[in-house]
């Protein structure tokens, strides 16, 4: 699987991506065949599926030792990038905390790249990711398996609005190459690990719950959760794609309509001083991290499908997310004010809360 993709990522041709420039002034260029390498994923588990080349339920029987294998993969990898690091890294946004062990968790390579694949859109984009879609649509497949032949409705539901949720996240690749996840955190323990044992794991675990706890649904409340969920897909992107047009044009677009109101807002990075565009309309004026409530929400309603059957399996995925969320909102507000002083002040005043309006 890992390799397949490696291929995809490599050598399935599509435009040069231009990312956002970094703060030693380097500028990451992706190819962005996200999904490209998504569809075709796709169609080769489902054919090979069909022909009987493979059997994906194995999938689920053998889960264990597949996280156990990515495991081992992920600390061999770390380990050669935290040598990397130090011997000849990637670009100069590269650097040594001075401890060997914290190097290794939090990583050394902003951008690491290595034989001309560029390691976190893999193991974030191509290895975890993917193996959220290939995973839920093998889960789906064992619950079929497992009942006559017949997919159950509330895995339906479940694997349905991850699927749009993920279709979303291949259409809108490259800004998340552009988030923070990507421009903020280093290629270590952290980041790969997490992407590449921890997603696959914990990103999954309700559908691998509701494979043999799927509880009854009638069909009509399968269609409205079902809908609720397309709706909060929906609001997510809509809100990150109007940031990133948003940056994309230097505020020259129109956000529900209109011109979008925005603050200019100075800053200097490497002795010059920069400017850059924070945006005060549309989702963005709700809260300065809104796009979190609908991800949420949405996390939610694909979990719902098991409703009281259990606490810990089917919504273990929600509660990490709130959590992964609010600290990431508290992260950025507090990196941003550093960064821009009083006019993420100003910013502040006329967008008071950070992701739920009246409470946080």
């Amino acid at each position: 699987f890992l390799g397949f993709e490696l291929m995809l990522q490599r050598f399935f041709p599509a435009k040069k991506f231009y990312a956002t420039i970094t703060p030693k002034g380097n500028v990451p260029v992706y190819t962005a065949n996200g999904m490209q390498c998504y569809f075709v994923t796709i169609i080769t588990l489902l054919g090979l599926a069909h022909f009987g080349v493979i059997q994906p339920s194995m999938v689920y029987d053998k889960f264990g030792n597949i996280l156990a294998s990515m495991n081992i993969f992920a600390w061999v990898l770390c380990t050669i990038l935290l040598i990397k690091g130090h011997v000849a890294p990637s670009t100069t946004d590269s650097g040594s905390t001075g401890s060997w062990i914290y190097d290794f968790y939090w990583g050394m390579d902003l951008y690491p790249n290595i034989l001309g694949w560029d390691v976190k859109m893999f193991t974030n984009c191509r290895a975890g990711m993917m193996f959220w879609v290939v995973g839920i649509l093998c889960f789906a497949l064992k619950n079929q398996e497992l009942n006559g032949g017949n997919l159950q409705l509330g895995m339906a539901v479940n694997v349905g609005i991850q699927m749009v949720y993920l279709t979303k996240f291949y259409y809108w690749e490259m800004g998340y190459m552009c988030s923070m996840d990507i421009q903020h955190d280093r290629a270590g323990y952290y980041l790969c690990w997490g992407c590449l044992v921890w997603v696959p794991a914990v990103y999954t675990s309700h559908t691998f719950y509701l494979v043999e706890h799927c509880p009854d649904w009638s069909v009509s409340s399968a269609i409205t959760l079902f809908l609720c969920g397309l709706a909060c897909v929906f609001v997510n992107y809509d809100s990150d794609n109007q940031r990133y047009v948003f940056r994309q044009s230097n505020g020259q677009c129109k956000i529900w309509g209109k011109t979008p109101n925005k603050i200019v807002a100075e800053y200097t990075s490497g002795g010059q001083t920069k400017q850059s565009l924070l945006l005060l309309d549309g989702w963005w004026k709700i809260s300065r991290h809104f796009h979190y409530v609908p991800e949420i929400l949405g996390s939610l309603c694909w979990s719902l499908p098991a409703w009281n059957t259990g606490l810990v399996g089917p919504y273990f995925y929600v509660v990490y997310l709130t959590i992964l969320l609010t600290d990431r909102a508290f992260r950025d507000d507090d990196r941003c004010s550093k960064k821009y002083g009083k006019y993420w002040k100003e910013y502040c005043d006329q967008v008071p809360y950070k992701i739920v309006p009246g409470i946080v």
